[in-house]
């Protein structure tokens, strides 16, 4: 009898969720083992589980589809991550890859590429979707011709600092963030004042702002409110630590 391909699907949206669990089920050599629906959560479950294959989104709250990759790339190597997005912009697809990715997949056409993304990434191979490897190669080719490097600016956030940015940037203050991460509230005015420095950023509308572009969280960074929050539950990042 063949072995199945274990597979962890990971994302924020319970009826996302259920259509790839049924698009999937379906199919003889595929077991699903769990799901997650934050990135935190799919890094706890793949350390415990041990899938071989992750299916990914970026964008969740408490931590995103980049940082779970990251994650898991050090903790699990072995568990290979497809991510499945909305998101098809090519810095997504860059830092995805850098980070350790083994295909990238946009949902519009999920029910066509995905099982053989999966059995792809189960035998070590990478797979994007047709029109995500077309703009990468023609960006590969633009940037060898011109004599520069299409790899991506690398990272300048640990993976705690990573994990307080977004948190600060969906609106948690340094009491509620302690207790996400089980730390100290010390240690995350620490973590915050470390984040602003790394990235030249002094308050919580500058780093909601980046977190946005980034694709950190997900929104508008021209529109999204959050950008705004500068009330009483929202200290200012600057606030010195107490000895």
């Amino acid at each position: 009898m063949q072995k199945k391909i274990t597979v962890l699907l990971v994302d924020d949206h319970n009826i996302v969720r259920q259509g790839l669990r049924m698009l999937l089920v379906s199919e003889g050599d595929v077991e699903i083992v769990g799901e997650a629906e934050t990135g935190r959560q799919a890094v706890l479950m793949t350390k415990k589980l041990l899938p071989e294959v992750v299916v990914m989104d970026i964008a969740m709250p408490l931590m995103n589809g980049l940082e779970a990759t990251r994650q898991i790339m050090r903790q699990v190597p072995a568990t290979k991550v497809l991510i499945l997005s909305t998101y098809s912009d090519d810095e997504y697809v860059e830092q995805l890859i850098a980070a350790g990715a083994a295909g990238y997949l946009v949902k519009q056409t999920a029910a066509k590429d995905l099982l053989k993304a999966i059995r792809e990434a189960h035998k070590g191979k990478a797979f994007l979707s047709p029109l995500i490897a077309k703009r990468v190669s023609d960006r590969e080719r633009e940037a060898f011709a011109n004599g520069q490097s299409a790899k991506p600016q690398m990272e300048v956030l640990t993976p705690r600092q990573a994990e307080v940015l977004q948190l600060v940037a969906e609106g948690q203050a340094n009491k509620q963030i302690a207790g996400e991460l089980g730390i100290s509230i010390k240690t995350v005015e620490k973590h915050r004042q470390q984040v602003m420095d790394r990235l030249n950023i002094h308050d919580v509308a500058g780093l909601t702002r980046y977190a946005l572009t980034r694709g950190v969280i997900e929104g508008n960074p021209e529109t999204d409110p959050r950008q705004n929050l500068q009330g009483p539950s929202h200290p200012p990042l600057s606030k010195p630590e107490t000895i």
